[in-house]
């Protein structure tokens, strides 16, 4: 059996684990990558090889907002693997303020991690293999124009197009396709009821959770006439 390999980034925690844990569970093998977590790695990495011995499992370490490492990523997966099959483009760094409170590190900071590092891994990935999958995660944000997360909307919102442009230029051998989630998981510090209260503005009036996410990679992973699309999985909160 030839297993495919998949790269994900930022995942070792949140969605980025539920995804390792999700396609680990599809017989694919993983490379995983964080930035500081390294503890949490090195565990996800040892439950991973316990349940499933017969896949690859590996991590790698890398700063996406760091130029150097982020160029050097692809080619240190490439060693292990010697081809990739998808590319989740997972990791994202979510910083509040308008635009009044926006500095510059605030918006280099959002831009390299949530637009730069996807758009150089996408490029890396359709530059050493023939085929393949790129999945990258927005946010519903990118449907409206709220400013709380001013710099962070914006670097979902061009990796939007990124995904469209790449869409257009990769196929037919490589698709592209993103999904955008609404409010999934509580962030640190915040309980149940805070996903609750932002559920009951949408048309589902119920948070999705994690499930919808992955029912999403499954229709991606098997549509394989399925590119340039973005996938909500927001209870409708992009209607709003």
């Amino acid at each position: 059996m030839v297993r495919k390999n998949v790269l994900i980034t930022g995942a070792i925690k949140r969605i980025g684990k539920e995804l390792a844990e999700h396609l680990a569970a599809k017989g694919y093998n993983i490379a995983l990558h964080y930035n500081s977590s390294k503890k949490e790695a090195l565990e996800l990495q040892a439950k991973l090889i316990d349940i499933y011995p017969s896949q690859k499992i590996k991590i790698f370490q890398c700063d996406l907002g760091n130029e150097s490492e982020l160029e050097q990523l692809t080619d240190k997966v490439m060693k292990h693997f010697k081809q990739l099959d998808i590319l989740v483009n997972n990791a994202s760094v979510f910083d509040p303020g308008v635009i009044r409170e926006t500095d510059v590190k605030l918006f280099n900071l959002q831009i390299d991690v949530n637009l730069k590092a996807p758009f150089i891994l996408s490029r890396d990935f359709v530059l050493n293999n023939n085929k393949g999958l790129i999945i990258n995660f927005l946010d519903t944000r990118i449907s409206g124009y709220s400013n709380s997360h001013a710099a962070y909307s914006i670097s979902k919102v061009g990796l939007a197009h990124l995904t469209k442009m790449m869409a257009l230029e990769c196929g037919p051998d490589i698709r592209v396709n993103g999904i955008a989630p609404g409010a999934t998981l509580p962030p640190e510090g915040k309980g149940e009821e805070y996903l609750k209260n932002l559920a009951n503005k949408t048309p589902m009036k119920v948070p999705g959770g994690v499930k919808p996410i992955l029912q999403s990679i499954d229709y991606i992973l098997e549509n394989d006439n399925l590119t340039g699309q973005i996938l909500y999985c927001d209870g409708g909160e992009q209607l709003l």
